[in-house]
């Protein structure tokens, strides 16, 4: 498991990429849980860090799983493609049963379910 904290952006994400990497020493298969629960902050430098994990993990037939419950950080890996590899997970417990948290919405205007009724503009 990779722990980060406080704020990453291209001048403090150091940490966390040399920590990914050290994780994904040795050989063998490798499933690698990446808990961002306590990040205040990120921008896309998470981005090329995750995914080489993730294509490392996957060539050793292992995996990678975020856990986070940041709206930032979806944004984050939405505009970095990413978002459909790494689905939030509520906790560790989660993520390594592959459980991802209920769906938090698509960004689309939310569809009814009654019928019969029409809202105004």
């Amino acid at each position: 498991m990779v722990r980060a904290r406080g704020e990453l952006d291209l001048t403090t994400v150091a940490p966390l990429v040399h920590a990914l990497e050290g994780a994904r020493t040795g050989c063998g298969r490798v499933f690698l849980i990446v808990d961002l629960r306590e990040v205040t902050f990120a921008d896309g430098s998470i981005v090329r860090p995750l995914r080489e994990a993730w294509d490392d993990c996957r060539a050793r037939r292992g995996w990678v799983r975020v856990v986070h419950s940041s709206w930032g950080i979806d944004l984050v890996l939405h505009g970095g493609g990413l978002l459909g590899r790494f689905p939030a997970y509520s906790s560790a417990q989660d993520a390594w049963r592959g459980t991802p948290t209920a769906a938090r919405g698509t960004g689309h205007a939310p569809t009814s379910t009654r019928t019969g009724d029409a809202e105004a503009p």
